[in-house]
């Protein structure tokens, strides 16, 4: 809270400079040759490379010590001129008769003397040549063509009653009359007529205490300042004496004092004597209380005082009686009390029924044993707490029970907690607007707050979900829970009359769609500055966005952006875009599943089809038995070759082998492997089965339908011909004793189907006269390996 803050009566002064000056500036800026700022700069002279078209020039803070016609006069559309705070010493008004639209001069806080007084542009509005060196007030009888003259700054060290004559007749806003450098001799007294003027600001010497015996008389006043009133037990009654006039006419309402130095004793002495006074509205900013503070007597009878404001108090009185202190405002018969930014550790409950219906303590020390019990503020409809030493919200909702008319409530920036599961809480059912912002409440605080609160400011706290259980809040219309940690965005399910939420600056990632289906009454969501991660669940909450008014969703979209992942951070949410496919689980699951069910599909069929479990497990088998013939010694493997031939048949053709074929191949000395004579008891069938055909340098296989049907007979062929492959050499002799029809092979044997298709085979005559010749190609296909097993015998041998 500002040192200098006034009320809103006060301001009216403060308001028309800037909308005048501002407003100008404002208007214009878009060009800046209009608008010039040369302040702070050091300039000792006007610069002579000003636009022609400048019209608003800031000079202010300088060293500018004269001004010439030269100097302005060319600045014909000239409406704002600030040179205040330079060095100027004497003033010509005629430099200025050439800028006719001159609205704003500021020519305070110079070295003024003496003007020259010529006509003047009768365009001017403000006109401050206050706080200079003048002794006697400035004023020209030309001033008196100001017709739209609303503010007027003098400055003087003495006072003719007549010195404004010559603007007697115009209706002023404000005057500024600035008294530092007043002196009258002691016993002398001066009077000082100011005939129409809505405000009258008075500027004492800051340092001195107050002596000035002149006798003002304004008509229609209606606010009057005093600035820098130094007091004390002595001089009280000279300012009572000096307001004396000026607060008897039925007009004044407002009465500001600023920079007031005074005694505890004197201040009582002021607000008596204000009491029956037509003053409606007191301020007092910037009060100092010095030697003593003891218990005064104050009467308070029938006043039209309706507020008193007082702000930022030092007190250098270290002892005192607190309850002396504390009584003269607690019993005050006013309406609105405001004692903000003071030193002040408590304030009494008044003795009797109040007529307090606005009290402010904001920045003072209270504790929460502040206006417990208390049974007579029974008329209060606002209470401010802000910035004060409260600790415990069960205690502060105990100190409402009896404020019958309490309606809005602020106890914000305080140290205030709840931590109590069990809710019982006390609170007066009056409160509709509720602050407990800036504070270290949690969760739990939605469990002790008022059944009928409207408004609810919760907002930089330490809440990190709304419980989904709470029930007594169904007339909440407003809520703000920004800079908190909460993770979702809430449902209205609990907050059934919400209508204006407030939830940025949180840790919402995600919020949830369904949110504008469950608040169908909100008007506006503020919800921005957020850690969004921009995933699938966001795009919905995003189309939903696009799916209510703009002005519905506030800060949307540059408050709206990605925080996660890195690739979208920063990246405005109404950008972000992804794929249906990636967002819709079902379609994705249809879209990979439907073809990755086809192609197993496919595959099964194509296994069984083509047998490939078969064909694995004997691809396994025969790869262990061929890690297992690795291991074994180089002289046994030398000794490996045992047989010219392994026969492959079916047992249903075991007739013709062994009484053709057998007999005929061993005549010619060739060694046959047979598995009825040569498996190796213990070991498996297909062990075995690899076993003979590597032992052996040739594999016959007797094909005919039933070799077909047999399935060790493929076993043993499949071997074989992957044998063929691994050695690099011609093994396999096929013989076919019977005609296969193609279409009788089945299909999983396509194997047999490729070698009948890519190899010779012998096939077996029926007529006997072709046998001769069938044996004859047998013999040929061994007779070199019958050398070469010849000479392995003898190696043996």
């Amino acid at each position: 809270m500002t040192k200098d803050k006034e009320s809103a009566v006060r301001n009216l002064h403060f308001v028309y400079i800037l909308t005048l000056v501002f407003g100008t500036i404002i208007q214009f800026s878009d060009e800046s040759e209009f608008v010039v700022d040369m302040s702070k700069i050091g300039l000792i002279h006007v610069p002579k490379d000003l636009s022609p078209k400048t019209e608003v020039l800031d000079m202010s803070q300088n060293y500018v010590s004269e001004l010439h016609l030269s100097d302005i006069g060319f600045l014909s559309g000239l409406k704002v001129l600030r040179l205040s705070h330079n060095r100027i010493q004497c003033l010509d008004i005629s430099i200025f008769k050439f800028n006719q639209d001159l609205e704003y001069l500021d020519l305070s806080h110079n070295r003024l003397q003496k003007i020259s007084c010529h006509p003047i542009t009768t365009s001017l509005k403000h006109l401050d040549l206050s706080f200079n060196d003048f002794d006697t007030l400035p004023i020209c009888k030309e001033f008196g063509s100001l017709t739209q003259l609303n503010f007027l700054g003098l400055s003087a060290t003495k006072l003719q009653q007549l010195d404004l004559l010559p603007i007697a007749h115009l209706h002023l806003s404000c005057v500024l009359l600035d008294l530092e450098g007043y002196f009258v001799k002691e016993n002398e007294k001066e009077s000082l007529q100011i005939l129409n003027t809505k405000e009258l600001h008075l500027v004492f010497h800051p340092n001195s205490f107050f002596s000035v015996q002149v006798n003002i008389s304004v008509n229609s006043l209606g606010w009057l300042q005093l600035t820098n009133i130094k007091l004390n037990d002595d001089n009280c009654q000279v300012l009572t004496k000096f307001l004396s006039e000026l607060t008897r006419g039925p007009t004044l309402l407002n009465f500001t004092l600023n920079h007031m130095e005074t005694t505890w004793k004197c201040l009582v002495g002021v607000f008596q004597f204000l009491w029956p006074k037509p003053v409606e509205y007191l301020n007092i900013y910037n009060l100092t209380i010095v030697e003593s503070i003891n218990e005064e007597v104050f009467t308070y009878h029938e006043t039209t005082l309706k507020a008193l404001n007082i702000e930022h108090v030092i007190n250098r009185v270290f002892i005192f009686s607190q309850t002396a202190l504390y009584t003269v405002f607690s019993e005050m018969t006013i309406t609105m009390l405001t004692i903000s930014d003071t030193p002040f550790v408590h304030m009494l409950c008044p003795q009797k029924p109040s007529t307090f219906t606005f009290l402010n303590f904001t920045q003072n020390i209270f504790t929460d044993s502040v206006f417990q019990n208390c049974h007579t503020l029974t008329r209060l409809e606002t209470l401010i707490l802000q910035k004060n030493e409260l600790k415990d919200l069960f205690k502060v909702g105990l100190m409402t029970k009896d404020m019958l008319s309490l309606e809005i409530l602020d106890v914000s920036w305080n140290s205030l907690e709840y931590d109590r599961h069990d809710g019982n809480c006390t609170w007066v059912g009056s409160i509709v607007v509720l602050n407990l912002s800036s504070n270290i409440l949690t969760d739990f605080v939605f469990r002790c707050l008022p059944p009928r609160v409207k408004v609810l400011d919760l907002h930089n706290n330490r809440i990190r979900s709304i419980p989904k259980d709470v029930t007594s809040l169904e007339t909440l219309q407003e809520l703000n829970v920004a800079s908190n940690s909460l993770a979702h965005l809430p449902g209205c399910g609990t907050f059934s009359s919400l209508s204006i939420l407030i939830i940025d600056y949180n840790s919402i990632s995600n919020p949830s769609a369904d949110f504008f289906q469950s608040c169908r009454e909100i008007r506006s969501l503020k919800a921005g500055n957020n850690p969004f991660q921009c995933t699938c669940e966001l795009r919905d909450f995003i189309q939903s966005v696009d799916q209510v008014s703009s002005e519905v969703v506030e800060g949307w979209p540059d408050s709206y952006k990605c925080d996660y992942p890195e690739s979208y951070k920063g990246t405005p949410l109404k950008d972000f875009r992804v794929s249906q496919l990636s967002c819709n689980t079902a379609l994705l699951i249809v879209t990979i599943g439907v073809p990755g069910l086809v192609l197993a599909v496919t595959v099964t069929v194509l296994c069984i089809y083509l047998d490939l479990p078969w064909y694995l497990r004997m691809v396994c088998q025969w790869t262990q038995t061929r890690h297992r013939a690795r291991n074994v010694p180089l002289e046994e493997l030398q000794r490996a070759l045992q047989f010219h031939a392994f026969i492959s048949y079916s047992e249903r053709d075991s007739a013709w082998v062994k009484n053709e074929l057998v007999p005929c191949l061993e005549k010619e000395d060739i060694r046959i492997c047979l598995h009825e004579r040569n498996f190796v008891p213990g070991k498996s069938i297909v062990e075995n089965i690899i076993n003979c055909i590597e032992k052996s340098y040739k594999s016959i296989f007797v094909l005919s339908p039933n070799f077909v049907q047999s399935e060790w007979c493929h076993y043993e062929l499949y071997f074989a011909h992957h044998n063929l492959f691994h050695e690099g050499s011609n093994n396999l002799i096929l013989i076919l004793l019977e005609p296969i029809p193609q279409n009788s092979i089945p299909d999983k044997y396509h194997k047999l189907r490729a070698l009948m298709a890519q190899r010779t085979y012998l096939e077996w005559p029926k007529e006997k006269s072709k046998h001769g010749l069938f044996w004859a190609n047998i013999r040929a296909a061994f007779n070199l390996k019958l050398t070469l097993v010849t000479e392995n015998d003898d190696v043996k041998a």
